[in-house]
């Protein structure tokens, strides 16, 4: 099994970007220009290496490779987005790195391109690419090119030298846990091993309501590949588990003038198999909350007028300062009841947030999140 973490090391320190490997700041997929950017990587790497694994980190500065690390990015439907635009799509798995050195809300960004014995293209016109193009690396750069000859396998021996110095083993998995542990005291830090081989560490601030127990502030981390599988700051968590399995069904907190109910969002369920691999099945069981389209009417137009004084740098009364703690999640909800330009007014709203205050600001990235979810799924 590989350890991610050490995987990034052996990336960062020993290969500039090539035609297996590639390294972001960060990546925006929650816009055409970021998302079509994002295509073309991963079209372009897994073109230029048929027979290996190709990886892009995210969350490092090019100068100098310094990790300054992402958000934590849950998006399982990724792949999704990778069927939808490619023709001959890899399998492509991205998951969430934590580094000590980073804050709790960091972690950075592994990208993973399966190989496959195809020349993947774009399916459609996304940005200014158009349907159809075809992507190779030109060393650490990704460009259109015509192919008419076979692509030579040269990264074999170096990608497969990476993935074994990246093994884990027994002193690295409990180093993971110690560090898990000691850093986690505050949240009722947890670990279980499953079939004599996984070790999976979590942690929340626990509550019980009506003889239920949820958690907020969770972390689970599976320790053996140092691999982040769920972080939230503010949403709730069921957590459940047999010999088997681990199962987490996040909730999330909506509602209207100060009446709030928990809805169920997903469903995250890793099985642990005998085979020493795990799977993860993800399910989206969220039903949007209907609400009266009058009340609606009257809560976007004020969500608007407060987003208009923000952006002329007036000042807000009492109530527009209380309005505005809900102003992502009210314009969620309008969303999700058919108000489509909500979602632009959502965007347009997160420089203005991000400058007001960095506590709401963390609860703008938690509505995104969300919707994210909802949108893909």
């Amino acid at each position: 099994m590989i350890n991610k973490r050490l995987l990034i090391k052996n990336l960062l320190a020993h290969n500039d970007e090539n035609s297996f490997y590639d390294k972001k700041l960060k990546i925006n997929i929650g816009h055409k220009e970021g998302k079509a950017k994002f295509l073309k990587h991963v079209c372009a790497l897994s073109n230029s290496n048929p027979k290996n694994n190709s990886y892009i980190v995210i969350g490092v500065k090019d100068d100098d490779n310094k990790i300054v690390g992402v958000d934590f990015f849950d998006d399982s439907k990724i792949q999704n987005l990778i069927n939808a635009y490619l023709s001959n799509p890899p399998i492509v798995q991205y998951e969430n790195i934590p580094f000590p050195h980073l804050p709790d809300d960091k972690v950075v960004g592994l990208v993973t391109i399966r190989p496959i014995d195809s020349i993947t293209s774009l399916r459609k016109n996304i940005w200014k690419y158009y349907g159809g193009s075809v992507f190779f690396r030109d060393g650490s750069m990704s460009m259109p090119k015509v192919f008419d000859i076979e692509i030579k396998d040269v990264n074999s021996k170096i990608v497969a030298a990476i993935e074994k110095h990246a093994q884990n083993n027994i002193e690295l998995t409990l180093e993971g846990v110690f560090d898990f542990m000691n850093k986690r005291q505050d949240y009722n830090p947890q670990y279980k091993v499953f079939k004599e081989y996984f070790v999976l560490c979590w942690s929340g601030a626990k509550k019980i309501v009506k003889n239920e127990t949820f958690f907020s502030r969770v972390d689970i981390e599976m320790i053996n590949e140092q691999v982040r599988l769920f972080y939230s700051t503010l949403d709730e968590v069921s957590i459940s588990y047999s010999e088997n399995s681990f199962k987490i069904i996040e909730y999330v907190r909506l509602g209207l003038n100060k009446s709030y109910k928990y809805y169920k969002l997903e469903e995250k369920t890793i099985q642990f198999n005998d085979n020493a691999n795990y799977s993860i099945d993800v399910n989206l069981i969220f039903e949007p909350p209907q609400f009266n389209k009058k009340v609606l009417h009257h809560i976007y137009n004020a969500n608007n007028a407060i987003l208009e004084k923000l952006q002329k740098k007036q000042e807000l009364s009492q109530n527009e300062i209380e309005d505005l703690k809900n102003l992502a999640a009210s314009y969620l909800i309008c969303y999700l009841n058919g108000f489509d330009d909500a979602l632009d007014k959502l965007e347009y709203s997160k420089p203005y947030i991000k400058d007001y205050d960095a506590e709401l600001y963390i609860s703008y990235k938690e509505t995104i999140r969300v919707l994210r979810k909802v949108r893909y799924s």
